[in-house]
């Protein structure tokens, strides 16, 4: 009797360490979020809420390559549209990042004279989705709405155009930096999805502490950088991009990075699920030669 007292008091005694712990953990979490955030977000639920039909997404290869793993503490809700999966942050109202796959079909569809006119979308607000911004909250705070899956690459279909709209997908950048050097990236990952059987695209802001705010409450984050991920599953190979959130003095071409330095900079885990062996390989390398060459328009 007495061995199983002593044995119970351990047990009692190492649960109760434990809730202690967890109580750090929890605390060290919610230390990313300055007060305003956690007085504003406290009391919401975190857990997504049912999709419409219209948002569940649909791949034409491996869907788990759109997979990211993103750090324990880091707020997030996993939205999957149709052609694009968002990992969307409440705290900071800006994606942690976005996902999509861009098959040479789709290219070619996007750019026939079938496809959808931007002109006729309009940025929307996800009711659906905690922290989500209206399109209004942007006006006179000196930023553009910034796609992170840009719609050059979704006017191939309306479903797909229409939800690429959606606030979710949307970061404050500056006109200089999303009209000019970063637009020639997106232009050539377009391109190379012409010659390549598919491409994964990852694209996302680098979150930091201090970012500025802008919206009604100031209460959107303005990221000083972001990155690009593109990888080719055919070719096995892949690049990463990096441009601060200003107008940037050299070509896109000079940017170019590896996947292992943006998942430095953030803390992603991108195409996890590939072998050990070959993602090692795969994301050390940035050699920009390895891509068909592309001259944007000045």
């Amino acid at each position: 009797m007495r061995k199983h007292l002593i044995f119970y008091s351990a047990l009692l005694l190492s649960m109760a360490l434990a809730g202690c712990r967890g109580g750090s953990e929890r605390a060290d979490e919610s230390a990313q979020v300055d007060s305003f955030y956690k007085s504003a977000y406290s009391n919401e639920l975190s857990t997504p809420q049912p999709r419409d039909e219209g948002k569940h997404y649909q791949s034409t290869g491996d869907a788990s390559l759109l997979d990211v793993r993103l750090p324990e503490r880091l707020d997030n809700q996993t939205v999957r549209y149709k052609s694009i999966v968002v990992y969307f942050n409440k705290y900071y109202r800006v994606p942690n990042c976005v996902a999509y796959e861009l098959t040479n079909t789709m290219t070619s569809m996007a750019d026939s004279r079938d496809a959808e006119n931007r002109a006729n979308y309009k940025f929307e607000r996800d009711h659906d989705v905690k922290g989500c911004p209206d399109w209004w909250e942007y006006k006179e705070s000196g930023y553009t709405r910034g796609h992170m899956a840009p719609a050059m690459d979704m006017r191939w279909d309306k479903t797909a155009m229409r939800q690429c709209f959606l606030m979710t997908n949307i970061c404050p950048q500056l006109d200089e930096m999303n009209d000019g050097e970063w637009r020639h990236v997106e232009e050539a990952v377009h391109k190379w999805s012409r010659t390549a059987k598919r491409l994964v695209v990852f694209t996302g802001p680098i979150l930091t502490n201090n970012m500025k705010r802008i919206g009604k409450h100031q209460d959107i984050a303005v990221p000083e950088r972001f990155f690009k991920v593109i990888y080719s599953p055919e070719q096995n190979r892949a690049i990463a991009f990096v441009m601060e959130n200003k107008k940037m003095p050299n070509s896109w071409t000079n940017y170019a990075t590896t996947i292992d330095k943006v998942e430095a900079l953030t803390g992603y885990d991108f195409l996890a699920l590939l072998e050990d062996k070959v993602e090692n390989v795969i994301e050390s390398k940035q050699n920009i030669k390895d891509w068909p060459s592309y001259y944007p328009r000045r």
